[in-house]
Formats: structure tokens, C-alpha cells, sequence
């Protein structure tokens, strides 16, 4: 009877599953360069520090990874490697390697970029929103969001609220804006970090200096001719805030 009762245990323990690898799908964040930008860092500089992608779109039943930068976006197919690690193949011109830690994917240091850090959004983007929507709304959220006092300049004593989804209440006749994260506006803005503001169609860039709890905003005023590409410098300030 003893024998049989350790076999019939035996054959139990056979006929478990192998524990099922992590679902990968879904958008991951570069959650670092959001954090460092967070501490009130130059925003360009932050991003520059923590990695080129921005967010990554998995899906692991369709076999498709899309990433999202500054000023890109591509897409690839992916490969399962190894538990907790896959490829992303861009059609045998170049691979980015993926790796599951813990919550946390890692982009492995490839001969383009060092590694990168990814997160799961505490609030994704809608399906069908555009990519990079996700990481935008979460940067956005971290460097921008709270309540703003202007200090100096038009509306002085006003509170200015900038939203994630990028509409903006307070400062002047601007209702929207969206931050450089890099590409063509980062290249004419000479390296400085610059924003849009406008309402509805109309608006322009600016040029903001960020330290801390404090925002400079800018006038951009364009050095190029009319048929060059725009180079733009600082130009007198309009606006000091200061974060509450």
C-alpha cells in the first residue's frame, strides 16, 4: 500500500503543467525618463538620458511589437528566444532584444542605443489612440500636471492648469499645448526645450527654461530666412510659473 501511494503521487507530480510564460502584450512606458523629467529637469535632457523609444505596443498572439520615439515609429515582428525573452526582428535589417523582469521590460543595449527601461501605464491610452499617445499622457501628467501660479507676465496671479490629454486652462487665450520630446522641433529649437501653444489652429512654438518648481516661457524668435528651416533662440520672456 505504501509503494502504491508514492507512485500514485509520483504520477501526480508528472502531470503538472510547466508554469506558462508572462503575457507580454499591451504598451509599456519608458517610465525612467519620465521620473527624472518629473524632478523638474530640462525635458530633453531627461529623455536623451534614459534612451531613444519612448513606448512600446506588444501584441504576443499576433507576433508584432511597435515602438514609438521622438521622432519614429516602427514595427517588428517578435520572436519568443527564451522564457522571458524575445526579438524583435525588422525584417532581418536590425533586431532589438526584449527581456521580462520582474514588472519591468527591458530593452537590452543594442549598437544603436544603451538599455532601456519599460513600465506598465497606470492608464493606457485607448486602443485606438495614436502611438505614443500613452507615454505623451503620462509625461505630460508628471512634468506638467498640478496647479500653476503665473508670477510674472500677462494674468499675473492666475492659475494655470496644463492636462495630460494636453488642453490648458489659465495662460492667456491658449487652450492646448504639447511638448517637444524631440526630432525636427528639437533640431529648430537649436537643442533648447520648446513647447507649442495654441487654440484651435493657431499657435506658435515657445521656448521654456524648467528648474525645480519653476518655468520660464519664452518668446522663440526665428533666426532662419523665409525659406530656410526654422533655427529659433530665446527671445524675451513672456511668462514665469511656478508650480504650487
Amino acid at each position: 500500500m505504501h509503494k502504491l501511494l508514492i507512485l500514485s503521487l509520483l504520477l501526480l507530480g508528472g502531470c503538472k503543467h510547466a508554469p506558462q510564460p508572462e503575457d507580454i502584450s499591451g504598451r509599456w512606458i519608458n517610465q525612467a525618463a519620465i521620473d527624472s523629467a518629473a524632478q523638474g529637469r530640462p525635458l530633453l535632457r531627461a529623455i536623451d538620458a534614459h534612451g531613444m523609444n519612448l513606448e512600446w505596443n506588444i501584441d504576443t498572439q499576433g507576433a508584432k511589437a511597435q515602438f514609438s520615439n521622438a521622432f519614429e515609429q516602427g514595427e517588428g515582428r517578435l520572436v519568443p528566444e527564451a522564457p522571458g525573452k524575445w526579438a524583435v526582428d525588422y525584417n532581418g535589417h536590425d533586431t532589438d532584444e526584449l527581456q521580462l523582469d520582474g514588472n519591468q521590460l527591458i530593452q537590452q543595449t543594442s549598437k544603436n542605443v544603451a538599455a532601456q527601461v519599460f513600465r506598465r501605464p497606470a492608464h493606457p491610452a485607448p486602443a485606438s489612440a495614436k502611438r505614443g499617445t500613452t507615454f505623451r499622457q503620462a509625461l505630460n501628467s508628471a512634468y506638467m500636471g498640478g496647479q500653476w501660479t503665473i508670477i510674472e507676465g500677462q494674468g499675473r496671479g492666475n492659475t494655470v492648469a496644463f492636462k495630460a490629454d494636453g488642453s490648458l486652462s489659465g495662460l492667456a487665450q491658449h487652450d492646448q499645448y504639447k511638448l517637444c520630446l524631440g526630432g525636427d522641433c528639437a533640431t529648430q529649437g537649436a537643442g533648447h526645450d520648446t513647447l507649442y501653444l495654441g487654440r484651435g489652429d493657431v499657435g506658435e512654438e515657445w521656448i521654456f527654461v524648467r528648474y525645480g518648481k519653476r518655468m520660464e516661457i519664452l518668446k522663440a524668435i526665428n533666426q532662419s530666412q523665409a525659406d530656410e528651416i526654422p533655427q529659433l533662440a530665446p527671445g524675451p520672456r513672456q511668462w514665469l510659473l511656478e508650480k504650487q
